[in-house]
């Protein structure tokens, strides 16, 4: 039955391009004492069983994660890490920023790459 729901929830909400993911509210706001390089790193080695190949590309003094969706090449998240000195700011949005039924992978991965 859960999978049903969750199969259903995927099928309304639709592609979201990473503009309009950018725009949605963040769903964690962190501070970690790796630099972004190493962050970056981190959270596509995290997400490499569970999604596709995550892609980096540079992104205002730091990087930006681009996590592909589950099932297919659309983004459906976006791991914002900026460089603060002896660490990083990270910012993540989500495309389905308001449901509960939300893979937790993409923040597990961020949360677990924290710390050291």
């Amino acid at each position: 039955m859960r999978w049903a729901l969750i199969a259903l929830a995927v099928a309304l909400t639709g592609c979201a391009s990473v503009e309009e993911i950018e725009q949605s509210p963040e769903t964690m706001s962190v501070i970690s004492g790796k630099n972004p390089d190493a962050y970056a790193k981190c959270v596509v080695e995290k997400l490499a069983d569970s999604r596709g190949p995550s892609l980096i590309e540079p992104y205002k003094d730091g990087f930006r994660v681009v996590v592909p969706q589950k099932f297919s090449a659309d983004p459906a998240a976006l791991v914002d890490i900026t460089d603060r000195g002896k660490g990083s700011a990270i910012k993540v949005h989500e495309r389905l920023s308001n449901n509960p039924l939300r893979p937790g992978d993409v923040r597990e991965a961020a949360t677990e790459c924290i710390s050291g």
